[in-house]
């Protein structure tokens, strides 16, 4: 079971939203998903609201990357420390494209049921994203 979890939460950060395949979105994600920012940002629910996002987020950032550092899998729950890179070529949250290069760290907790994403908590550095991309002064 675990290793078939392993596999379930790559294939998200590689297929989806490293690559943009939005076809695969129905292979992993569950009816009924439910993605918690725990950052602030509203909930997104099923598969369509997976695709909502993967597409704003590769408008704002085409090359985006997440590359999963540390993966821990324990039952039906999963674990991933990531790092995302991109460069800021559409809007993103209201800013205009500036072209900068960003790097960010996230963790999300996955909930796994039937073979597919169940459930995400997820958390971003959005803030490190903004002082980036020149949306929110440095306090250096």
């Amino acid at each position: 079971m675990s290793e078939a979890n392993i596999t379930l939460v790559r294939r998200a950060f590689e297929e989806v939203a490293n690559k943009g395949d939005l076809a695969v979105v129905d292979d992993i994600i569950a009816p009924d998903f439910v993605r918690h920012d725990l950052g602030g940002g509203p909930d997104l629910v099923g598969p369509e609201g997976v695709r909502r996002l993967i597409t704003a987020q590769r408008a704002a950032f085409p090359d985006l990357q997440l590359a999963i550092e540390h993966m821990i899998v324990q039952g039906d729950m999963a674990v991933a420390r990531y790092t995302g890179r991109g460069t800021h070529q559409g809007p993103f949250l209201g800013v205009a494209p500036t072209g900068k290069q960003v790097t960010w760290a996230g963790v999300n907790l996955y909930r796994i049921a039937g073979g597919k994403l169940a459930e995400t908590w997820q958390l971003a550095d959005m803030l490190g994203i903004m002082r980036q991309i020149g949306a929110v002064p440095t306090t250096r």
